[in-house]
């Protein structure tokens, strides 16, 4: 019996050579709307609401002052001046590049040392016993950069602002009891104050005194 040997189609080269592309053009226009939805139109969107809803805080917070930038209300600053608030330590050194804990362990020997000398510090600053002193003075934060400290952490620190500014300690208080922000929704975290912006306060209130106030 005679073997008839089928031909392929002349057309099934060509057939398969248009699957390919098809399957190229496919993978090429995939990787465009992923690029373009997710990569930039999907960024683009999120900057978009952030500076509609919220544009303070998508611009960083910046606080300004007499025309210029002195701050952020999400970064903490040291301050040298005995006039000032002071926030609580930084193992970061406030850089906000290089933000993080001491990673020391409470059994540490390093770090028991060091948080008694800084509390001593804080207590001959302040000018109080140092089981006074509150823990956030003395512990850095996770962040290194927390802008925040208690009102407790403040209220130690009123007497001496209070005598280097000369004004009355009640004074003090109150600006601080002005800028203490309460738990967020009245549950989440705890009551605090942002320190540059009581400091910026104070010095507000100290511009505010007649000229020639003697200390009081």
């Amino acid at each position: 019996m005679a073997h008839t040997e089928i031909t392929p189609p002349a057309s099934a080269p060509a057939r398969s050579a248009l699957d390919d592309h098809g399957a190229l053009r496919g993978a090429l226009g995939l990787a465009v709307v992923t690029l373009a939805g997710f990569g930039f139109l999907y960024s683009l969107a999120g900057v978009g609401v952030g500076q509609a809803l919220f544009p303070a805080t998508a611009n960083g917070s910046v606080i300004q002052h007499d025309g210029r930038v002195v701050g952020s209300a999400l970064v903490a600053q040291p301050f040298a001046n005995e006039r000032y608030f002071q926030p609580r330590p930084s193992a970061a050194d406030f850089n906000p590049m290089a933000l993080g804990g001491s990673n020391q362990a409470r059994t540490n020997p390093e770090m028991r040392q060091r948080l008694a000398e800084t509390r001593a510090a804080v207590a001959q600053r302040e000018k109080v016993d140092p089981s006074t002193v509150p823990n956030e003075l003395v512990t850095s934060s996770g962040s290194g950069i927390d802008p925040h400290i208690t009102p407790e952490g403040a209220a130690v620190q009123v007497g001496r602002v209070a005598r280097s500014r000369g004004l009355l300690p009640s004074d003090v208080e109150r600006l601080v009891a002005e800028h203490t922000e309460p738990r967020q929704t009245g549950v989440l975290g705890q009551a605090r104050v942002n320190v540059l912006l009581l400091n910026l306060a104070l010095d507000a209130a100290s511009e505010s005194q007649p000229s020639g106030t003697p200390d009081r």
